[in-house]
């Protein structure tokens, strides 16, 4: 494995490619961290962009916990999963100002920061600092279930494929042994047609001996995900300046900037943040969460001068930015916008 890693090792940003760590180049911890959190729930195509973006704003730990939040979490919008932006932040500022900007070398110390738990620690303890830890992502636990011919379905299999991933997970080069792993899971091992014919573990894997590697892993059926309906309330005064809500630091989009609105859920009450002559303007957003889908019902209004918000704040046009707003939100101003500025 790591014989094919050193031919065909992915060129990621974030990496120390295994030509360069044999040249004696060593892996930054700030930027496996970073890559990691970004990581989670969200493609490496995806994440490219945001992480140079973050790397060129804030090159070290210590210059993104000076960061201030707005804007963190500005650059954040469209990664989704808002709460690994906030325990980003925090978690920087442990580090910067509790071990003096430099990250724990040991998994036990890494999973009692913000933000890291037991797969994101593994990762940063072998990539960052070779430390013979396991790293079971999808990609290895697709390739360790072909392997081994496991026919437990996820995610009832997690422990088992953990357990064959140690078996493997060797003393030497433990962290190029890691990335190599989840390479051949993203380029060759597949979820669909697995390119074996290619496959350095092509002689070993029982489940290609079978012929079932395209069947492997086996996943229970999920359940399908709820729909909840809400409103949001787009109102704009006459100097340009928005009314937009800061939503609470616990739940969904955490802390960040949006329209006012009534709770999410199966029959959505009107609940408009200011007195004003609210409008249907016939258009809807529709948005998917990890667990549920959002259908968001739109009202908006043009505000008096005088208005006092019952909920939200009123943002200068000179401080709002459309793009700072999380997906969702931002789909309800381009939906509308153009209605509220032109008339």
């Amino acid at each position: 494995m790591l014989a094919w890693y050193d031919v065909h090792a992915r060129a990621l940003p974030w990496r120390v490619g295994p030509g360069d760590r044999r040249a004696g180049v060593k892996p930054d911890p700030y930027r496996v961290w970073l890559s990691e959190i970004m990581l989670q729930q969200t493609t490496v195509a995806a994440v490219t962009s945001y992480f140079q973006k973050f790397t060129s704003l804030w090159p070290t730990v210590s210059d993104l916990a000076a960061a201030p939040d707005d804007r963190v979490m500005a650059e954040w919008a469209g990664l989704g999963y808002y709460a690994r932006a906030r325990n980003l932040l925090k978690c920087a500022r442990i580090i910067a100002g509790e071990y003096g900007g430099i990250f724990p070398g040991n998994r036990e110390a890494l999973l009692k920061l913000p933000g890291i738990g037991p797969y994101t620690a593994s990762a940063i303890a072998a990539i960052a600092f070779d430390q013979p830890e396991t790293v079971v992502d999808g990609n290895v636990e697709r390739v360790m279930a072909r392997l081994h011919a496991v026919e437990t379905a996820l995610p009832r299999a997690k422990p088992e494929l953990t357990r064959l991933a140690t078996e493997l997970t060797p003393g030497n080069r433990p962290g190029d042994y890691a990335q190599a792993v989840m390479d051949l899971g993203a380029t060759i091992c597949t979820p669909r047609s697995p390119a074996c014919g290619i496959c350095p573990w092509s002689a070993p894997c029982k489940a290609r001996a079978l012929g079932v590697q395209s069947e492997l892993p086996a996943k229970e059926n999920k359940k399908p995900k709820p729909t909840r309906y809400g409103i949001a309330y787009l109102g704009r005064r006459a100097d340009g300046a928005w009314l937009l809500e800061r939503r609470p630091e616990s739940g969904l989009l955490g802390g960040m900037l949006g329209w006012p609105g009534s709770a999410w859920g199966d029959a959505p009450v009107e609940t408009p943040p200011v007195q004003a002559v609210w409008r249907d303007p016939g258009a809807e957003v529709r948005h998917t969460f990890t667990h549920f889908h959002l259908k968001l019902a739109l009202r908006i209004a043009h505000l008096d001068a005088h208005s006092e918000p019952r909920i939200g704040i009123f943002v200068p046009a000179s401080d709002f930015r459309p793009g700072d707003l999380p997906t969702v939100m931002r789909k309800a101003f381009d939906l509308v916008a153009r209605s509220l500025v032109d008339s």
